[in-house]
């Protein structure tokens, strides 16, 4: 345990460094002294004990986790649920303040252990496979996040400051958190203990530890209680802090625990002094009257880096496999046929989305003056819906082909949240936002991000699942930043939370013209490529055969991708998928060559966007959901969907 005096000579060095600076205060002597010591004892010592009996929770239990799945990249952020607990605590706030008078921790348990069964009830066919099952966690918990966004945006700006508490702040006021979590830590840390033999036991497979005696189901329940547990009781008191339970068991392996035994001790220390170090950092990094960011959102940029470099680490964990694979299709005998009858179906939701619709009396059809009265409102929503549709599904198509992944998308691998740091960072530094500048951070994020996937997609050994996986630790790396753009609680916070959730509540003649100018001078010139699009699948080997240009070939889709991604998620948010379901239906509809599914995908991608913004009015009239929201509830299962049956077709 020598090793653990220097980490833990620094994060206490570091603590004291806070409390000092923080609780020197300037003014009159007599009448600061007091205000020192309500300052010290009331906020900075409670928070540095909150800090640590936090951090010890997650590391303990993010062991847990990954002990009872076989799983080294399992833990309360990946497996969705911290998110779960957060959209429990949301809706009871709101809508059921009477639950968090009688227990925020069973509130946050609830939504926690709802999230995990959906999670192992995904991926249960596929024996709990590592990838599959964060996979599904990390889609549940987008589509979690995005829930709680949508009962925020219905109360208006008057709860905003459940983000500030959703981002993980410790800020404290009493001794009441760390009296509240010392307990409980506690209690998990004697069931570890006592449970020590099975949780080895589960380290074999499932025949050799049944064979010694161990009730599999019955174990891994108990184990899988404590440790959601553990993490809903740390969500519940001060909010998500995300990836130190996945982070404090990677430092304890890495500090030379390699028994069971010491990793239930070193992850719990390691997880302390991450969290601690991490709070005491945007505290020093701050001014003196806020913190630089919440500590949880801080935490979380560990976790998009951490997850990138642990899935090279999956080699010896996972079975190599083509998720999504190849298998025959039947191609279609005349597909520009086909794409314009998809066309006439686009044309017919458009119009069942222009003149039908609930309203005070029950549904009716619009004509006449009311149809005349209704035209400003939902034609340019339409439009919008329609081109961001087209765009997303385009920027899908190009993805696809250049990865060979049809897994992939602007949502899945990161490029949609990428588009939201670009538009971060122009809120916060650029002097005058308008549509021009939030337009161009959009899309160099997106660029970017698109950038550093491709550079990945290029490298040996990240297969289909793998690269799936590194586009989420991206996109979650991104979201990071967005999500502490979103505690600052000003208006730049309140925009980014519209388009955040996705709304085209707002859309208008621009954002309509806007729409379809892009479709016409970023979707038109794709099928220019459409000899790249055929070749790119399937591999460098091929392309440079047939003399593709092998940089040209590569960027110049990838740079379409990015705008297109960018003015897309700006216009309905990043959390749509339509990006990836779009193309993928266009290839199982038998849509082979590159132009042939390319202008399918832009058709289907349209029609399903508008089919989303018209039930997103309706199924909960008067109310309207976001258009983003409602897309990412038909994506996220479809998603979901895929892998399952990917895995079962190569299990």
């Amino acid at each position: 345990m020598l090793r653990w005096l220097l980490p833990v000579a620094i994060a206490l060095l570091l603590g004291a460094a806070v409390i000092l600076g923080r609780a020197a205060l300037p003014g009159d002597p007599a009448v600061t002294a007091a205000l020192e010591r309500i300052l010290l004892w009331h906020s900075l010592m409670p928070r540095f004990a909150t800090a640590l009996i936090c951090g010890a929770a997650l590391g303990l239990s993010g062991v847990l986790f990954q002990q009872v799945l076989r799983n080294p990249i399992a833990d309360a952020s990946t497996l969705g649920i911290a998110s779960g607990a957060q959209l429990a605590l949301t809706v009871a706030t709101v809508h059921a303040p009477a639950l968090i008078a009688l227990s925020r921790e069973l509130t946050a348990l609830a939504g926690g252990l709802a999230t995990v069964a959906i999670v192992l009830a995904l991926s249960w066919r596929q024996k709990l496979d590592p990838v599959t099952v964060v996979l599904s966690g990390m889609v549940i918990s987008l589509i979690a996040a995005a829930l709680s966004a949508t009962v925020i945006l219905a109360k208006g700006e008057y709860v905003l400051s459940l983000f500030i508490w959703g981002a993980g702040s410790l800020n404290q006021q009493s001794w009441d958190a760390p009296l509240m979590l010392a307990p409980r830590l506690l209690l998990g840390a004697i069931a570890a203990a006592l449970l020590l033999r099975p949780l080895t036991l589960l380290t074999l497979d499932d025949d050799n530890a049944r064979s010694l005696g161990l009730a599999l189901p019955a174990m891994r329940l108990l184990v899988l209680l404590v440790a959601v547990w553990l993490a809903a009781s740390v969500t519940a008191e001060v909010g998500i802090i995300g990836f130190v339970g996945l982070a404090a068991p990677v430092i304890a392996r890495a500090a030379g625990a390699r028994r069971l035994r010491d990793l239930l001790i070193a992850a719990p220390f390691a997880g302390a002094i991450l969290l601690s170090v991490t709070d005491s950092a945007v505290q020093l990094l701050g001014s003196a009257t806020a913190d630089l960011a919440p500590t949880g959102a801080a935490t979380a940029l560990l976790g998009g880096p951490l997850l990138l470099w642990m899935a090279r680490q999956l080699r010896h964990t996972i079975p190599p496999r083509t998720i999504g694979g190849r298998h025959t299709i039947a191609r279609l005998g005349h597909p520009w046929v086909a794409v314009l009858a998809g066309g006439v179906l686009l044309a017919l939701f458009c119009a069942i989305a222009l003149i039908l619709g609930p309203g005070p009396d029950g549904w009716s059809i619009a004509t006449g003056p009311l149809l005349a009265d209704l035209m400003p409102f939902r034609a340019p929503r339409i439009v919008v819906a329609a081109t961001a549709g087209a765009m997303l599904a385009a920027a899908g198509t190009l993805m696809q082909r250049l990865t060979g992944n049809p897994l992939a998308g602007p949502e899945v691998l990161g490029v949609s949240a990428g588009a939201g740091l670009g538009l971060a960072l122009m809120l916060l530094f650029a002097p005058v936002v308008g549509p021009v500048q939030m337009l161009l951070g959009a899309a160099s994020g997106s660029l970017a991000v698109a950038l550093i996937m491709l550079g990945v997609a290029a490298r040996p050994g990240y297969g289909p699942t793998r690269l799936l996986l590194a586009g989420i630790a991206m996109g979650a790396l991104c979201m990071a930043v967005v999500s502490t753009m979103l505690a600052q609680g000003d208006m730049r916070s309140y925009a980014l939370l519209l388009w955040l959730s996705g709304s085209t509540n707002r859309a208008g003649p621009i954002e309509a013209w806007t729409g379809l100018a892009a479709c016409l001078f970023l979707v038109l010139p794709l099928f220019l490529f459409s000899r790249w699009l055929d070749v790119l699948p399937l591999g460098a080997t091929v392309s440079r055969a047939v003399g593709l240009p092998q940089t040209t070939s590569r960027l110049a889709p990838a740079g379409f991708a990015a705008l297109l991604t960018g003015t897309a998620s700006l216009m309905i948010g990043p959390l749509s998928l339509i990006g990836l379901v779009g193309p993928h239906l266009a290839r199982l509809s038998g849509f082979a060559h590159g132009r042939h599914q390319l202008a399918a995908a832009i058709v289907f991608g349209a029609a399903l966007m508008v089919l989303a913004d018209w039930l997103s009015r309706a199924v909960v009239f008067p109310y309207q959901v976001p258009v983003g929201l409602f897309a990412a509830l038909i994506g996220g299962p479809y998603l979901i969907w895929l892998l399952s049956r990917g895995a079962e077709r190569n299990g």
